[in-house]
């Protein structure tokens, strides 16, 4: 099973408070934001804290990606000079628009490692997608390297290279759904041909509106994406909650697997099971399921183990 990234919380990079924060709250993924979120005075203390924070994320079994300038800024060499070291397990690449963009970074990520004597390709890539262009160029983005295991798209962008950036903030998220799910789609079939995750833009209502965010959550599930970004700790919950296999589900599966194993075990290629016919492709997806929720309770059950022994130590020495 490859990288669990149900969510992915934004953290401004420069927070010292929000990383400790995120460090006790998230379970699959930071991205620790190096661009948007860090004004141009901050870069440095922002590269310095990212570097710094990782070891004590990555304790926690927490997933670190950090969001780099884009290309265009010039600042992209900088900030991975200081971000890819041990322990780093991808770099967000903003306004990703071509595949030579992947290239370029893929190129640089290579550069970092030998100097550092890190694993070669041990540092993954996960475009952003958040432009028109982006879009229309997405399935070579994403086929681009072998580095790339996922993709995200950021839709307050997209709507604002559209002329539409006002959408954001004066309409619900259900109002502006008609108007980025073009997009949306692209990505998600994109990522789905190419064999990698693709992970949903934040949700931009009100922080309060949990059952907004759950119905966009859903939908975007629908749509085939595996994951969410997000810029505040209390959406982790609902969204993980969304994007992980519900009990009935996994019931649901074992028992899928179970009767096709047996009607293989008879020299059947089929089964009958719930009086549906099921044939391999749906006993791959429900051992998919099954893997899934493996990795999730797997994951889990490291962070309470390591919360547990930090938990231990703390009273050891008080």
């Amino acid at each position: 099973m490859g990288s669990i990234l149900r969510t992915m919380l934004f953290i401004p990079a420069n927070s010292w408070r929000m990383i400790l924060r995120a460090r006790d709250e998230m379970e699959d993924a930071v991205i620790l934001d190096l661009e948007d979120a860090v004004p141009i005075g901050e870069k440095e203390t922002a590269r310095v804290l990212a570097r710094d924070c990782i070891p004590l994320l990555k304790e926690r079994a927490i997933d670190v990606f950090i969001r780099v300038n884009s290309l265009a800024t010039g600042l992209t060499r900088e900030d991975l000079n200081y971000v890819v070291v041990e322990g780093a397990d991808g770099i967000v690449l903003p306004k990703s628009e071509s595949k030579q963009d992947i290239l370029a970074l893929d190129e640089f990520l290579q550069d970092e490692e030998r100097k550092k004597g890190l694993e070669p390709n041990s540092v993954a890539i996960m475009p952003l997608v958040e432009t028109p262009r982006g879009v229309l160029n997405v399935r070579d983005i994403v086929s681009a390297s072998p580095r790339v295991i996922a993709v995200g798209f950021g839709a307050g962008d997209f709507l604002r290279e559209l002329g539409e950036g006002f959408a954001i903030t004066r309409l619900t998220p259900e109002e502006y759904f008609p108007m980025i799910l073009y997009a949306r789609s692209s990505i998600s079939l994109a990522a789905s041909a190419a064999g990698i995750l693709p992970i949903d833009t934040p949700f931009f209502g009100l922080l309060t509106d949990t059952e907004g965010l759950i119905a966009e959550s859903e939908k975007a599930k629908l749509l085939g994406f595996k994951g969410k970004m997000l810029i505040h700790p209390r959406h982790i919950n609902p969204v993980n909650e969304i994007f992980s296999p519900s009990e009935a589900d996994i019931d649901f599966a074992r028992q899928m697997v179970q009767a096709y194993k047996e009607a293989e075990a008879r020299g059947l290629g089929a089964a009958s099971f719930g009086g549906r016919m099921i044939d391999y492709a749906m006993h791959t997806m429900g051992m998919d399921l099954l893997a899934k929720a493996e990795a999730i309770a797997e994951k889990s059950q490291r962070r309470l183990r390591v919360s547990s022994s930090a938990g231990a130590a703390t009273e050891e020495t008080s």
